[in-house]
């Protein structure tokens, strides 16, 4: 069984008294379970504690991976990084593709050197099978690319495969990140040698972020959009 939409112990208790009886267990957890003041890059036996960053969103994913492996010690439990895609509605890539299509300088935080981990759905769906298939004896993992990126160099990317090339803006540590950019300004980067045992090879970032282009071009409508670019005309341009 895979639960890809467990956020809190509650979920899973629910999930699991209403099923009565199931086959192997496979959780989507999330990094956010690490505490931002953690050694990286975070190993998956690291102990788990609230992240400052994610807030209750974090602490309630710990509660659910606790809850699981309470009642089922042999459940599997996956911790991601931002995941990209086709479907995701979530206005990352989305966001930097409708400035790339609309020529606007895109706006960075600092110099633009914030460090991005991702890990593209289909990869996702990969591992998930991977576990179920080979049924490993380490029942929690990473799931990241294993190679970080700036968060100039995912722009970059971004613009590349709408056919652009970007006017790149700097903008000082003192505006609010959040109030124009897709993240907070918070690097963190997951250790995958185990997922790699399983997943050697993943989609290339640009080849995935192409994919998600062509998604967002015929589902432009469904994103959940945020008011970045009424802030960056109003208080950046």
């Amino acid at each position: 069984m895979l639960d890809i939409t467990a956020y809190t112990a509650q979920d899973v208790t629910d999930l699991l008294d209403g099923l009565g009886s199931y086959g192997q267990y496979l959780l989507v957890s999330s990094s956010a379970v690490y505490p931002e003041t953690a050694p990286q890059p975070f190993r998956e036996d690291n102990p788990v504690g609230e992240n400052h960053i994610w807030g209750k969103y974090g602490t309630d994913k710990i509660g659910a991976e606790q809850a699981l492996l309470a009642r089922d010690p042999q459940a599997y439990i996956l911790r991601p990084a931002y995941l990209y895609g086709p479907m995701d509605n979530v206005y990352r890539e989305a966001f930097v593709f409708e400035c790339a299509l609309q020529n606007r300088t895109f706006y960075l935080p600092q110099e633009g050197q914030l460090s991005l981990q991702f890990f593209h759905v289909e990869d996702l769906c990969r591992m998930m099978e991977a576990i179920l298939e080979q049924r490993p004896a380490q029942h929690v993992f990473n799931a990241g690319n294993p190679e970080p990126i700036s968060a100039r160099q995912w722009v970059e990317l971004c613009y590349r495969v709408v056919g652009k090339q970007p006017t790149l803006a700097y903008v000082p540590k003192e505006v609010p990140q959040r109030s124009y950019f897709s993240f907070y300004d918070y690097a963190y980067t997951l250790d995958v040698t185990e997922q790699k045992k399983l997943l050697p090879v993943c989609k290339p970032l640009e080849e995935g972020l192409r994919e998600a282009c062509d998604w967002y071009l015929q589902h432009a409508d469904e994103v959940k959009r945020k008011p970045f670019l009424d802030y960056i005309d109003t208080h950046l341009a």
